[in-house]
């Protein structure tokens, strides 16, 4: 059996795997650590192009969410035909539900909801195409009151506060907020 200096073999097998693994990952020698501007994906301008528009489809569609529901809760209107434009299930059907147990609880929305939108994901991959949205939404002056005596319903006070939502690529092309959530509990 020939046995030459394994020392020797493993030392050099473990340089080899250090130094194999650092020429791997991409470096550049005059910035240890940093990928060059060649070595970053391409995205192509078509496809920026795209994420783009989606991304100004997805706003558009929030903001008309928002607008549309406000208008369909001062007049405790469920049926609201500007919510079926910008709104999906399941939260189309959520909305409606809240604004007709409001009716019939004898309250409304009264006051200026004021939003700030971004979006926070562009999903075109998936099926159906997605954006992400993220918003810090300011209801201090968008009360629920009694309708006759337009006097806040005691516990529902708002202030600041995020919320999210998920808007899909129907199969008619359009933008539709298909998903919200009001994070009352996390300030913004």
């Amino acid at each position: 059996m020939r046995a030459r200096h394994p020392r020797r073999w493993t030392a050099y097998l473990v340089a080899l795997l250090i130094l194999g693994t650092g020429a791997a990952c991409g470096a550049d020698p005059e910035r240890p650590g940093r990928i060059t501007a060649e070595q970053e994906p391409r995205i192509p301008e078509d496809r920026k192009a795209e994420e783009t528009a989606a991304r100004k489809a997805a706003l558009a569609a929030y903001a008309g969410y928002l607008t549309a529901s406000r208008t369909a809760s001062a007049r405790s209107d469920p049926h609201h035909p500007e919510l079926a434009k910008y709104l999906a299930d399941p939260l189309l059907t959520r909305v409606r539900l809240v604004i007709r147990e409001t009716k019939e609880h004898g309250a409304m929305r009264t006051g200026k909801l004021v939003s700030d939108p971004t979006v926070t994901v562009v999903s075109l991959d998936t099926v159906p195409a997605t954006v992400e949205i993220q918003d810090c939404l300011d209801a201090t002056d968008y009360k629920l009151v009694y309708a006759k005596t337009r006097k806040v319903v005691p516990g529902t006070g708002a202030g600041r506060h995020l919320a999210t939502a998920t808007a899909t690529r129907s199969s008619d092309g359009r933008w539709l907020i298909s998903a919200g959530v009001a994070h009352e509990d996390q300030p913004c």
